[in-house]
């Protein structure tokens, strides 16, 4: 899927002084950056969201004693 970005001038220079020295594309390294990188922003955002619902009262919190016993875990 095609997209476009606006990149900031020294980043875009960065880039793409790393795709020459490589002989790789900026494309590339675009996709890279992405594809290691949403894992952590996908954690984060979520992570945020639930921390809002837990504030809002949406959310139960367990403790780790109450988790043991309902899983048997206990003896």
């Amino acid at each position: 899927m095609p997209t476009s970005i606006r990149l900031n001038p020294e980043i875009e220079r960065r880039l793409e002084q790393l795709a020459a020295k490589t002989g790789r594309t900026k494309a590339y390294y675009l996709r890279e950056l992405i594809e290691r990188g949403l894992e952590d922003v996908e954690d984060y955002y979520l992570a945020e969201a639930a921390l809002e619902r837990l504030r809002k009262g949406e959310e139960q919190i367990h403790s780790s004693a109450e988790v043991r016993k309902e899983l048997g875990l206990d003896n």
